[in-house]
């Protein structure tokens, strides 16, 4: 619990920043992977919001996205699907190349992965980013998700195209896809 009063920000900021330290600097994997679910959480809180920033855990979880270890990724993920509610750091991801980074999580076989990367492609929506978001390749993985057995991920993708696309994209992405039941190289997630 945080201490309540005036040093509840500094005892904020200092336990985040311990978090962070002491996932840079162990090797164990175990570890590494318990802080990373705990920034990630701690990224869904705006009181955190200004602490996670100066401490660069946008970055922190971009560079889990590459990462072997799908907890990793995971909750890589996870942690910026929260953060992209920002719109600092919004920016962030998208000057970092994130929408690609993002979308190669689609291909994830970890159905919570693929939410996450579903939600913030949808938070990094904007003007100067909607046509990389709306590529036709994100759109045929969307509507391939849009048939899945799994009904958070069928009404996420709905979601998607929903919001994030023109009816006229959606057409001229279903009808590219005519005669075809997967998307390449994105496979549906298995859980």
């Amino acid at each position: 619990m945080w201490r309540k009063g005036s040093s509840e920000g500094s005892d904020r900021f200092e336990y985040l920043q311990t978090l962070v330290t002491e996932f840079q600097d162990t090797d164990n994997e175990e570890a590494k992977e318990q802080v990373l679910a705990n920034l990630a959480n701690f990224a869904y809180d705006p009181n955190n919001m200004e602490y996670l920033k100066q401490l660069q855990v946008t970055d922190l979880f971009l560079d889990m996205l590459t990462e072997e270890n799908e907890n990793f990724v995971e909750f890589g993920m996870g942690g910026l699907c929260n953060l992209s509610m920002d719109p600092e750091c919004r920016d962030i991801i998208l000057q970092s190349s994130g929408i690609s980074m993002v979308t190669n999580c689609l291909s994830s076989q970890r159905e919570e992965t693929v939410l996450s990367a579903i939600t913030t492609l949808m938070n990094l929506t904007k003007p100067s980013s909607r046509s990389e978001i709306t590529d036709p390749a994100i759109l045929q993985c969307m509507l391939r998700f849009s048939l899945s057995e799994s009904p958070r991920l069928r009404n996420l993708a709905a979601v998607f195209l929903q919001d994030c696309c023109t009816q006229e994209q959606v057409t001229q992405a279903e009808q590219q896809m005519q005669g075809r039941q997967t998307a390449v190289g994105i496979p549906l997630p298995k859980d």
